[in-house]
């Protein structure tokens, strides 16, 4: 299965898709995202440290320090995705970071790598579409779908540059600001998530800021996902070694309430 066709089944599925964020190199990585997907997650997304995370809220920013200072390297990333595509054929796998690890020795050599490790698509904060030759060519060459973000500020009038060039699906972020403070009123999301997906077919995944069953449960009526960051990886910081299980429970409660929803 070639690396889009994974994302488009994890969104062609009859229910919403869950999709569950951890950074790689926190923790046991590895069990830890094993964890993710026996709780049921669709679609796994592994962040890359980085020094200056700056869309991320203080448990993700943590996670970075804690993963730099464990040493953990762009090589040791791909090898955390590498085995996960071993273990895992079927399930589709995000990167998510900044343009700096994946650009400084080329756009070409980070989409090879990455397709060579079985990623399916990237999202790169800081790459705004209107740069999208810094990356986005290469990844489409390679069949890794660069997966673009959305904001409460993006009107209608910047809207179609945001969506042209995206493949996945649109990671509407449901508020102004950083991961896991806040969260964005229904209503809110539900009129974004509405006009974004009156301009597109691509699916719209709603994150930041989504902690709880009952907030995931909420927005899987109007999105075709939800994103989940923060509190998972709060649950890494607080449990070490036990954490798979603790995942494995929220993954579940959360899978249970997004397949639900309709």
């Amino acid at each position: 299965m070639n690396t889009p066709n994974r994302l488009s089944a994890a969104f062609a599925k009859p229910h919403p898709a869950l999709v569950c964020f951890l950074t790689a190199g926190d923790g046991d990585t590895a069990a830890n995202l094993d964890a993710l997907v026996e709780g049921g997650a669709d679609v796994i997304e592994l962040g890359m440290p980085f020094t200056d995370p700056m869309a991320d809220g203080p448990a993700i920013q943590k996670a970075n320090i804690r993963s730099l200072g464990a040493g953990t390297t762009t090589a040791d990333v791909l090898s955390i995705a590498t085995g996960f595509r071993q273990r895992h054929p079927e399930v589709p796998l995000v990167l998510m970071g900044y343009a700096n690890p994946m650009v400084r020795r080329g756009p070409e050599w980070f989409a090879s790598a990455a397709k060579d490790a079985g990623v399916d698509g990237v999202i790169c904060v800081d790459i705004p579409p209107e740069e999208d030759d810094a990356l986005g060519p290469a990844l489409r060459d390679a069949e890794i779908a660069p997966i673009r973000l959305a904001t409460p500020t993006t009107d209608d009038k910047r809207l179609p540059a945001v969506i042209e060039g995206s493949q996945g699906f649109l990671y509407y972020v449901a508020v102004a600001g950083i991961t896991g403070m806040q969260q964005a009123a229904i209503e809110s999301i539900e009129a974004n998530v509405t006009r974004i997906k009156a301009a597109t077919d691509i699916p719209v995944a709603v994150g930041f800021g989504v902690r709880t069953p009952e907030q995931a449960g909420e927005i899987a009526r109007v999105a075709d996902g939800v994103v989940v960051g923060s509190a998972l990886v709060e649950l890494v910081a607080q449990h070490g070694a036990d954490a798979p299980a603790k995942l494995r429970e929220l993954t579940s409660a959360l899978s249970q309430a997004v397949h639900a929803a309709r």
